[in-house]
């Protein structure tokens, strides 16, 4: 019965921030404003369902640089985790599809956040193009999720290329981003919510300038890998 009370409540209060979001876009070029609404739909997602989130990294990138963080994914609250812990201004990758959802997929395609087809190799270049100009134009950085989908059971799984193509086409300093604790809030394949603690540690940064070959840009991907599981595994250790 809480669960159904809880997921009723970010159904109003996501329709509620999607509604003001569109309304606002028009007046809002530089997405100043779409920003400050985006930690604040976070804030209150992660109020509702009951989630303590705690951060640790800040002290390792300037909040006023443009940066490709690149994060692990094993829950549907990584994306809110991270709306409210980066400090900078910051837009998501998401897959087309999102933006078939009445309001809340409208909001995804008319602000900031890039819309990408996996299917569509083309389609995707496009959307690199797309994101490069935003960090250029707009001093947006782009947050990255590179396993490609949510892990089913917390762990970390391989980074795929497609995903991770971003992070080294766009030439950004990239953030191994590490979230360990959101698999347990609500896991894969259920709608059961869980109250908990999310954490969420941002490394130092790594160049990705120079990426000119395959093989440059799958050992720059291994490292970036590298660097979130471990500190994926030195949260798990101190908090469990």
């Amino acid at each position: 019965m809480i669960t159904i009370l809880k997921l009723f409540l970010i159904f109003v209060h996501t329709i509620l921030w999607s509604i003001i979001v569109i309304i606002s876009l028009p007046f809002d070029r530089n997405f100043n404003l779409f920003f400050k609404i985006s930690k604040a739909f976070a804030t209150g997602i992660l109020w509702i369902s009951g989630i303590k989130l705690k951060v640790t990294g800040l002290e390792n990138f300037s909040p006023q640089k443009t940066y490709v963080f690149v994060s692990n994914h094993s829950s549907y609250y990584d994306i809110s985790s991270l709306q409210k812990s980066i400090p900078n201004r910051m837009a998501m990758i998401f897959k087309k599809e999102l933006a078939r959802i009445p309001i809340f997929g409208w909001q995804l395609y008319l602000g900031p956040y890039v819309m990408i087809d996996r299917k569509d190799y083309e389609s995707a270049m496009k959307s690199i193009d797309e994101a490069k100009m935003l960090m250029e134009n707009k001093n947006i950085s782009i947050v990255v999720f590179a396993e490609g989908t949510r892990s089913e059971t917390g762990e970390i799984q391989s980074f795929k290329r497609g995903a991770f193509r971003l992070a080294t086409k766009v030439g950004y300093p990239i953030i191994p981003v590490s979230i360990s604790g959101s698999n347990k809030i609500m896991p894969k394949g259920t709608f059961k919510l869980n109250a908990g603690t999310i954490y969420v540690h941002f490394d130092k940064p790594i160049l990705s300038e120079g990426i000119e070959t395959r093989q440059h840009e799958i050992e720059l991907m291994n490292k970036v890998r590298n660097v979130v599981i471990r500190n994926h595994k030195l949260e798990f250790d101190n908090f469990k």
